[in-house]
């Protein structure tokens, strides 16, 4: 798996959209203006929003991320060769319906329904 794997699962996702904010080669997943997924220049795996800093450290105590680098202690990063793709598209998408569930209800009623 890999970057093109971690584009393929966000895409679709309603309103989701893509950009390189930093320059240099960043992909980060963005909707309605707020990121919910993120790849480094490094190439190492994806930093994804919990919903508490008390999941992440739960998600890393277990193994299945790390902290991410430069991001508030609820995000933690991925890496897309140490899960099976099935556990990193949960991870993302529960990444993306915490940030969507965060916007304004009258930006929420503008994307199209997401059964998350």
């Amino acid at each position: 798996m890999g970057r093109d794997t971690v584009n393929r699962i966000c895409n679709p996702l309603p309103g989701a959209e893509w950009s390189d904010p930093w320059g240099g080669g960043h992909d980060a997943w963005k909707v309605g203006g707020r990121m919910f997924a993120c790849i480094g220049v490094a190439n190492d795996g994806v930093s994804v929003k919990t919903a508490s800093v008390e999941d992440a450290e739960f998600l890393i105590e277990l193994g299945r991320a790390v902290k991410a680098p430069y991001f508030h202690r609820s995000w933690v990063r991925v890496d897309w060769d140490a899960v099976p793709e099935d556990e990193l598209r949960d991870r993302i998408e529960t990444s993306y319906g915490i940030v969507r569930a965060s916007l304004t209800k009258k930006l929420q009623a503008t994307l199209a329904p997401f059964p998350g």
